[in-house]
């Protein structure tokens, strides 16, 4: 159920392959949920600007069902800060990112949503 998306304007020729597969155990780490449930995407080539210049720079969302807060959400920007930084050559000072945490009724997966699954 976490998903942590980026939006980038790196051009995907700049954008690791393996760049998702590397990123899934971090998020699992991080938020403490199995990796099973982990995606990661990336939507390269988007046309922006970060404080008026068009220098590599991303917009980032983490959402999750719990795990997310104050607290933890500093650890959480570290990590994922960390891995874009290394992995796509983003600066932490050329990207957001938004904290969502979603109710279990709000996230669906095999036909039904979280709600029905946890109980």
């Amino acid at each position: 159920m976490p998903h942590f998306r980026i939006e980038t304007n790196l051009s995907k020729s700049k954008v690791p392959q393996d760049f998702v597969t590397k990123a899934i155990p971090v998020l699992a780490k991080a938020l403490g949920k199995p990796e099973a449930y982990c995606v990661v995407s990336v939507i390269p080539d988007t046309i922006m600007s970060f404080g008026g210049s068009t220098e590599p720079c991303a917009i980032a969302n983490l959402m999750s069902i719990g795990s997310l807060g104050v607290e933890q959400n500093k650890k959480h920007a570290k990590a994922l800060f960390e891995l874009v930084e290394k992995e796509l050559g983003i600066s932490n000072d050329r990207m957001y990112i938004t904290f969502q945490d979603e109710p279990t009724g709000n996230v669906g997966f095999k036909g039904t949503t979280f709600h029905s699954i946890f109980g």
